[in-house]
């Protein structure tokens, strides 16, 4: 072999990919990506799956004009789901100071990860984006990068990885908007009646249905059929920012919503600190639950998830008045408390709270489903495309969807 075929080899690999590659549009993305990296393709073997259950099989031998566009292919196809034919093991780097990860360690995406280790394959618990795995005793961890520590053995590169992207069902009648991207306006009956499918389905399989929601919730008159939906037990945790509990809990004491009356919509008269006297009478009962046991709080979202037994988490932000002593104000803990709530989620709905929305969604593993809900499409645009490729948009006023979810669920 002469000097030039042996860069040229160098500069070519076999990878191979598993799953629904057609339905799901990842053979093209596959093939596109070799492209945009001025690379070359040829197709080796392609076994189509002849049933519902049987995946398909790619085997591609891609060729780059320089180890740079190598490299950098080789991790776009990764993140697709191609391994290559031979990766080896995965290479394990300690990290030698806190917080402070090699250079060259390996991100992860949302998508289930598997490292390859004495000649097994290990799947990674904890799956999410932008983490670091750490391997220990036989078991592989996503780590965030604060999380890291001195001794801690993290993969390095991106040999021994495998990463299986969700494929959408070749059976998805039952939930054949979750294929259209941004629901329009006409499509919102059918979107509640097959989100209200999933809810059921997922809480019938023990799984927890988790209600990311902003303060739209109480403007738009979503207080009752989400109070409904808390009492009937199809919410299992509670995730929003301080306002949605300040908002909700001075509709409760006060009839306004920051100085709007929810009977009519006209300003009440000095109505424009009535959410400052919300927050001031929650302080005065030591909390919500306080508030709740004192019977100073007899409704709306924030009672129904004490009576209830819900948890909540209330993150705090820069703007935040008050803010209510449960308003956790350290975003590491927010972050902390939002990730263990989510944890054995089958399905997170996401009403009207575009921060809190993504932030969840970064923290989700790919095959937990999302349905975001939001009068502006930007919104729903915005979550997919910050990586949580799974989630569904459907455009509509948040009210009117919890309350056709609501009579859907029968709450």
């Amino acid at each position: 072999m002469n000097s030039e075929q042996a860069a040229r080899q160098s500069l070519t690999e076999v990878v191979e990919a598993e799953g629904h590659l057609i339905d799901s549009h990842i053979m093209e993305q596959i093939f596109d990506t070799v492209v945009e990296h001025n690379g070359k393709f040829e197709v080796e073997r392609f076994h189509i799956g002849r049933t519902n259950s049987e995946p398909s099989q790619l085997r591609l031998r891609i060729e780059a004009p320089s180890t740079g566009d190598r490299d950098r292919m080789l991790a776009q196809l990764l993140g697709l789901g191609c391994s290559p034919l031979d990766s080896g093991e995965a290479i394990l780097e300690q990290v030698q100071r806190d917080r402070c990860a090699p250079e060259d360690f390996y991100s992860t995406t949302n998508h289930r990860t598997l490292v390859r280790r004495n000649s097994q394959w290990i799947e990674c618990q904890n799956q999410r984006m932008d983490a670091l795995i750490v391997v220990r005793e036989g078991q592989a961890w996503c780590r965030r990068l604060r999380d890291i520590r001195a001794g801690d053995l993290v993969v390095v590169g991106m040999n021994g990885i495998r990463v299986v992207p969700e494929s959408k069902e070749r059976d998805r009648a039952h939930f054949a908007f979750m294929s259209n991207g941004i629901s329009s306006e006409r499509q919102v009956e059918t979107a509640v009646r097959q989100t209200a499918a999933m809810v059921q389905h997922v809480r019938d399989s023990g799984q927890k249905v988790v209600v990311v929601a902003g303060p739209v919730v109480v403007h738009t008159g979503g207080v009752r059929p989400l109070s409904e939906l808390i009492r009937r037990g199809y919410v299992q945790a509670l995730l929003g920012g301080n306002a949605l509990a300040v908002h909700d809990i001075e509709a409760s004491l006060l009839g306004t919503s920051l100085g709007l009356r929810l009977a009519d919509g006209r300003q009440e008269e000095h109505g424009h600190r009535n959410h400052m006297r919300a927050i001031n009478a929650i302080y005065n009962a030591g909390g919500i639950r306080g508030a709740v046991e004192q019977g100073k709080l007899t409704s709306g979202i924030m009672y129904e998830a004490v009576k209830a037994g819900v948890p909540y988490v209330l993150a705090g932000s820069l703007r935040d008045d008050g803010p209510l002593p449960d308003t956790v104000t350290d975003m590491n803990e927010a972050q902390d408390l939002y990730a263990e709530q989510l944890r054995g989620a089958g399905i997170v709905l996401c009403l009207g709270s575009m921060l809190h929305s993504i932030a969840t969604g970064n923290m989700l593993p790919s095959w937990v489903r999302v349905v975001c809900v939001d009068i502006n499409p930007a919104v729903a645009t915005k979550v997919s495309d910050r990586g949580t490729g799974q989630a569904v948009g459907v455009v509509t006023d948040v009210g009117l969807f919890l309350d056709l979810l609501s009579k859907a669920l029968g709450a």
